[in-house]
């Protein structure tokens, strides 16, 4: 069992600085691990007041039992996670809003190894992987391939996690909140985050909208923000993949960077 540990934000303090106005219905967050769930959920918290954020832990199938108050109806909440498409899954989101994230596969592969490297992921039966014992090509491809019985493969990851939710979620890309961010002052970023605000549920947008995401986006308050991670000096990784890692991800998971609109 993997256990994740990090830095705290001090988001909570920002938020009170700002007027919000309650939810009226529950919102739930999904991601796949390492699709940037913290972006996301820090731009979302600054629309909400902070007695709505459910900061237990995120929602995911081993916890669901004892979160499922996070989904309460006439509680609302702003929640979290990691939710396999299942049917105890689709009976616990009955009337909340649901938005699922997605990210790139070939971008995915790099953060996800990234983060196996770090000191804020722990989990014994991997621990080696930090030592240099394996090459970062090698790396790669278990971040695509899977290791038997320690960790699941891209395709099941992002079959449960994101496409099993087409359909029935909002689905959102990483990459276009990056993309808004990075250009927050212009017309195209006022529409999709204006999207983004109504489909979670924000009812009245209000004036200072930038300056709450500028804050929300603060890449200092992410504690799995690549430059917040403490990397182990022993695995080099490359900024990119290769070309052959990205055939291996298109032979492994043919259609799926389609079926995202990656292409």
């Amino acid at each position: 069992m993997a256990v994740i540990l990090g830095m705290k934000d001090t988001l909570d303090k920002d938020v009170a600085r700002f007027e919000q106005q309650p939810l009226k219905e529950p919102l739930f967050l999904n991601s796949i691990p390492k699709g940037g769930t913290h972006l996301i959920r820090n731009i979302l918290r600054m629309f909400a007041p902070v007695e709505q954020h459910y900061h237990h832990e995120f929602v995911q199938i081993p916890n669901l039992a004892i979160h499922r108050q996070a989904f309460d109806v006439s509680k609302p909440m702003l929640s979290c996670g990691h939710l396999l498409f299942s049917d105890s899954s689709v009976h616990a989101l009955r009337g909340v809003r649901h938005i699922v994230l997605a990210r790139d596969p070939h971008t995915w592969v790099l953060a996800r190894a990234r983060f196996f490297l770090s000191d804020e992921f722990q989990q014994a039966n991997l621990a080696h992987l930090k030592t240099g014992v394996v090459g970062p090509d090698e790396l790669l491809n278990m971040m695509i391939f899977g290791i038997h019985d320690k960790t699941p493969m891209l395709i099941d990851m992002y079959t449960h996690n994101v496409v099993a939710w087409m359909g029935s979620a909002v689905l959102v890309r990483y990459e276009d909140i990056l993309g808004a961010v990075e250009d927050l002052d212009s017309k195209a970023a006022q529409s999709f985050f204006f999207q983004l605000l109504s489909d979670c549920g924000v009812e009245n947008i209000p004036n200072d909208w930038r300056e709450r995401i500028r804050v929300g986006s603060d890449r200092k308050q992410s504690r799995t923000a690549r430059e917040n991670l403490k990397l182990a000096a022993t695995v080099e990784l490359p900024a990119e993949i290769s070309d052959i890692q990205k055939k291996l991800v298109e032979f492994h998971a043919p259609g799926l960077r389609a079926l995202l609109g990656y292409v």
